[in-house]
C-alpha cells in the first residue's frame, strides 16, 4: 500500500497486478527471485523489491520530491525504523497469533505495539497534523497503513485509547482521495491501471 500510495501521490502511472502469494507467479519471480511484494519492475526491466525503496524511487524523481526530503528528518527516519522493525514484528504477534506462538500471548504484542511506536507517533503529531510538519510527507505515508492494520485488529480498543492525535491523522490518511484511489480492488490475475 505504500509504495502504492508514494506512486500515485508522485504521480507516476503503473499496473498492478493482484499476487496470491502461496501461488506466486513464474514471471514474478523472474524478476524478484524473493518472491515478496510489492515488486516494481522499471521500463529499463529492473526491479525494485523493497517498499521503502519505490517510494524513494518514486519521489526522488520528480515535482514530489519534498515529500521524501521532509521525511528524512531524524524524528521522521526514527520512526520509520521503528515501524518497519519492532512495531512490524509486534504488530504480526497481534495480528497473527497462531503464526507467532508465544506464551505471552497476542496483547503482549498488542501492549508491546503500543509503546514502541504508537505512544512516540502520538507525541509527535500532538503539535503538529503530520509527521513532517505542516505537511504531509513520505514518513506519513510510510507508516500510516501499518498503523492502520493495527486498528483493524480490535477497532474499539483502538478508539479507547488516549492517542488522540494518532487517531486524528489516522482517520484523516483514511478519508483521504489518494488511499481511496490506492484501495481499488484487483482480481487475482487481472492489471488495473493507476
Amino acid at each position: 500500500m505504500r509504495a502504492r500510495m508514494a506512486l500515485l501521490q508522485a504521480g507516476i502511472g503503473f499496473d498492478a497486478h493482484e499476487i496470491v502469494l502461496r501461488d506466486k507467479p513464474a514471471e514474478m519471480l523472474s524478476m524478484s527471485p524473493k518472491g515478496t511484494v510489492p515488486v516494481l519492475v522499471l521500463p529499463g526491466g529492473q526491479a525494485i523489491d523493497e517498499s521503502l525503496d519505490i517510494m524513494q524511487w518514486a519521489f526522488e524523481g520528480g515535482a514530489a520530491v519534498s515529500w521524501w526530503q521532509r521525511a528524512q528528518s531524524d524524528s521522521c527516519q526514527r520512526l520509520i525504523a521503528l515501524n518497519d522493525g519492532p512495531f512490524k514484528q509486534y504488530l504480526d504477534g497481534y495480528k497473527y497469533p497462531e503464526r507467532h506462538p508465544s506464551d505471552k500471548g497476542p496483547d503482549f504484542h498488542r501492549d508491546q505495539a503500543l509503546m514502541c511506536l504508537l505512544h512516540l507517533l502520538d507525541r509527535q503529531l500532538a503539535g503538529q497534523p503530520f509527521l513532517g510538519g505542516d505537511e504531509p510527507c513520505a514518513a506519513d505515508l510510510a507508516i500510516f497503513p501499518f498503523v492502520r492494520q493495527f486498528r483493524a485488529v480490535d477497532e474499539r480498543w483502538f478508539d479507547a485509547q488516549a492517542l488522540h492525535a494518532t487517531q486524528r491523522w489516522l482517520q484523516g490518511w483514511l478519508e483521504s482521495e489518494i488511499f481511496q484511489r490506492c484501495m481499488k480492488k484487483l482480481k487475482v490475475g487481472s492489471a488495473l491501471e493507476f
